[in-house]
């Protein structure tokens, strides 16, 4: 789309057929000046008239949101693509331009690999494609540092058409390291019986004992008539509302900033966010009773240790009768309401072990958790969590990260106690 390019573009192919003929070989290149997704569609791949498709496709797709009503998501609609980014738009488009057993190589954010938005891009590429490596870039900072891209990126090789037995799996921290590789089952990678059709990414050596560990739990957060939602005040759109101090017309507005040890302290000594919502009839839908919930972190940043950050919000920490939870935590609740204090405890205590950690920056990486990965998460018996959160009222939350793992292999049968040694605590942190 770049009309300083096309020159430029035009020029390098020339010197391409040049070189292929000086050596017998006869190569006709050409640059499509456009719009990529507009051009797709003209070929009309996606109903079934195309007359042949491309070998090959090299992709660095563009890494932006489709706006509402804008002319990429009317085009992407009329094809049946829903997508909220242009680059899972790409990564679809691609696919449909292939022929059978033609391959795709794209650079990425990881974030298609999981989450609610890109549950229907999933669905299109993995009935078109199968995945057969999958190179992760592990350091934020070192890949696309100057592009504002502050996820993990991902490097996809894929077919279309069936998927292989295999996926080769490999990580590193930047351009040019020596990458770590396995090749595990494609199960293991997509699994059959995920309704959601995540893309899991074990890279480490002993990621599928994990994975196993987690689908042996007995209960799903259903069963334990526990639902988890997204805090309902976004900042920006309730600004007139918001105090920086708690006064008499207001309730507490918990940030992920205000998260402690396990606690939400309230109010805290310093915050760089409002701390109050005033409570009136416009707020009162946004707020929650009083009560007892476990908070997790959506966003976690690059200096924090752990990927899940969970808390106890607890009325006897938060006296009010309302709680305004802003939108970048996760809340677990029964039903819009607080659910049983020994409960969340246990809750609590087992989403900050090491290997829920682990378990979750297998298909999440390390820039947020949703919602729909947390119901997704398979959890311990009731009674075990009851018993977890019985063991911290009794004796209060663990000092360190072994203690806490510990605590729970204590109370859950068939977790196994932490190994001895500090390997497992590098690698979570």
């Amino acid at each position: 789309m770049d009309e300083g390019l096309i020159p430029h573009l035009r020029a390098t192919l020339a010197d391409a057929e040049t070189l292929a003929a000086a050596m017998g070989r006869r190569v006709l290149a050409s640059v499509v000046h456009g719009d990529f997704v507009e051009w797709a569609a003209e070929q009309s791949m996606l109903n079934g008239e195309r007359q042949s498709g491309f070998a090959a496709c090299i992709m660095n797709p563009p890494y932006r949101k489709v706006n509402n009503g804008g002319r990429d998501r009317l085009t992407l609609e009329r094809l049946g693509l829903r997508v909220t980014n242009l680059y899972p738009a790409f990564m679809a488009l691609a696919a449909e331009l292939l022929e059978p057993h033609g391959q795709l190589s794209a650079i990425t954010p990881r974030s298609f690999a999981n989450g609610p938005y890109f549950e229907p891009f999933r669905r299109f590429f993995l009935a078109r494609m199968g995945i057969e490596r999958l190179h992760v870039y592990e350091k934020r900072g070192k890949v696309f540092a100057d592009a504002d891209v502050l996820q993990e990126n991902v490097v996809m090789l894929a077919t279309r058409g069936a998927a292989g037995a295999t996926v080769i799996l490999s990580s590193g921290e930047g351009f040019g390291d020596v990458p770590r590789c396995r090749e595990v089952p494609y199960d293991e990678v997509v699994r059959p019986d995920d309704p959601h059709r995540f893309v899991r990414i074990p890279v480490e050596a002993d990621a599928t004992e994990i994975a196993e560990m987690m689908a042996a739990l007995p209960q799903t957060l259903l069963g334990l008539g526990v639902q988890v939602s997204t805090g309902r005040v976004v900042d920006f759109r309730s600004a007139e509302h918001l105090r920086d101090a708690p006064d008499g017309s207001t309730v507490p507005l918990i940030y992920p900033g205000h998260l402690g040890d396990f606690r939400v302290p309230w109010p805290p000594a310093s915050s760089r966010k409002p701390t109050a919502i005033v409570l009136n009839q416009e707020t009162r839908p946004l707020l929650v009773p009083s009560g007892t919930y476990v908070l997790v972190k959506r966003f976690t940043a690059k200096e924090e240790r752990r990927r899940v950050v969970a808390a106890v919000l607890d009325p006897a920490d938060v006296m009010a009768s309302w709680f305004g939870i802003e939108n970048h935590l996760n809340v677990f609740h029964r039903d819009g309401r607080g659910i049983e204090s020994t409960l969340a405890r246990g809750l609590a205590a087992f989403l900050s072990t090491t290997t829920v950690d682990r378990f979750v920056r297998q298909f999440s990486g390390h820039t947020q958790i949703n919602a729909t990965d947390l119901r997704h998460l398979r959890y311990p018996a009731a009674e075990e969590l009851w018993a977890i959160g019985r063991a911290v009222e009794s004796g209060g939350w663990p000092t360190d990260q072994r203690g806490t793992d510990n605590l729970i292999a204590e109370h859950v049968e068939a977790w196994p106690a932490q190994p001895s040694d500090d390997l497992i605590y590098a690698a979570a942190s």
